[in-house]
């Protein structure tokens, strides 16, 4: 037979989801495990939005939409996005897609021609690297170490610009760090984008979910002329705890835009048509919940930020938003636990799950080693639990 698609044989599955998967197949299996892999709200979907879409369905709206999503939805997002971030967009520059995974996947197959090359800061979500494979990009990895608190200068941008690079991908807050750029920051980085006519894929899918009184500032709220590189990418899945909806979106350039729903048109399509009655609900009804949502997730965020610090051999910074925390495991390299000699942090999260009953995610999935990555995005009860377990085995 002949060779399947050389692109599609190289893309890696996603570390995170290979982690969840297995944490519940142990769970089906009885066993008394303890999850921190999932990147997923542990709350229900409000009951005003669910009520939306029992009605939806009762009602007979069940049928296809434009594919780039129906109009209501693409006004909520735009009115949502003027309120919380003070940007300005008509609903034909918003693009509604299954998940704002699937949204950064339209968005670089739109903007990517084979070896162009994409500025990607690590640590990053696992997706964007493989995203950027898929689309014929090369990713040009930027480190962005712990004494930085993981966030890249712009001196640092500047450095990695060739006549090759197309596009900056920015996630902020930061999946896994969950740490935030400061308007300053973003503004510098911003600078370099335009003297070198670059995009901005800018990921704020996060952008509710900050702790410490902290503000956010949205890349495309810089400037017009920011504004006119930058491809916002969101989505409900995380703020309103409607990660099984499937709703993701973008705003950016009107012409973009067009691009990616004929792409969407010839590919997927609209998303389910319930979903998107289920986010105008969402992004127009009362916001309260999330900030309730924010006030739980920054308590459990104090409470293991301590726990870890507090245990030898390990330790982890503060993060400002989302809800995981990157816990640096590199006094443990070399040493045995669980029966099994540890090297990376692959070896930990291996021997910790085996061992200890607790699924974390290694980082080398998220460009970097020696590093573990645990969402609180769980009960206080698990997150006990967990640390206790972790305590155990690191000792």
């Amino acid at each position: 037979m002949k060779e399947i698609s050389r692109i599609a044989a190289a893309v890696q599955a996603s570390t995170t989801l290979k982690v969840d998967a297995l944490f519940k197949q142990m769970k089906a299996d009885g066993l008394d495990v303890v999850g921190f892999g999932a990147g997923e709200p542990d709350f229900d979907t409000p009951d005003n939005i669910k009520e939306v879409a029992y009605n939806a369905i009762r009602d007979g709206q069940t049928k296809y939409t434009p594919s780039n999503g129906t109009l209501e939805l693409r006004e909520a997002v735009a009115k949502r996005l003027f309120a919380d971030c003070n940007v300005q967009y008509s609903s034909n520059q918003i693009v509604v897609a299954s998940g704002a995974k699937h949204s950064i996947y339209i968005a670089l197959q739109t903007l990517i021609n084979p070896g162009d090359e994409v500025l990607l800061p690590a640590p990053y979500w696992v997706t964007y690297e493989e995203a950027i494979k898929m689309s014929g990009g090369v990713p040009v990895i930027i480190n962005a170490p712990e004494s930085q608190d993981f966030k890249i200068t712009s001196q640092q941008l500047e450095n990695a610009v060739t006549d090759k690079t197309k596009l900056f991908i920015l996630n902020n807050p930061s999946n896994p760090t969950g740490m935030l750029y400061s308007e300053t920051e973003l503004k510098a980085l911003a600078d370099v984008c335009v003297a070198h006519d670059l995009y901005i894929l800018s990921d704020e899918i996060y952008y509710k979910l900050l702790y410490d009184g902290k503000t956010f500032t949205s890349m495309a709220a810089l400037g017009e002329e920011i504004k006119a590189r930058t491809i916002l990418v969101n989505g409900v899945s995380k703020s309103y705890a409607m990660t099984g909806w499937r709703i993701g979106y973008t705003a950016s350039d009107a012409k973009i835009a067009e691009v990616m729903s004929n792409y969407l048109s010839h590919s997927t399509s609209s998303p389910s048509t319930i979903s998107q009655i289920a986010a105008v609900e969402a992004l127009n009804g009362p916001q309260e919940g999330i900030d309730a949502m924010r006030d739980v997730f920054e308590q459990r965020r104090n409470y293991i930020t301590e726990r870890v610090n507090s245990i030898d051999g390990i330790s982890c910074r503060i993060p400002e938003g989302a809800f995981y925390i990157m816990i640096n495991i590199e006094k443990l390299i070399g040493r045995t636990l669980g029966g099994k000699i540890i090297n990376n942090s692959d070896d930990f999260s291996l021997a910790f799950l085996e061992s200890g009953l607790v699924a974390v995610v290694s980082c080398t999935g998220f460009g970097c080693d020696n590093f573990v990555r645990l969402t609180y995005a769980a009960s206080m009860e698990s997150i006990k639990e967990g640390l206790d377990r972790l305590e155990t085995f690191v000792k």
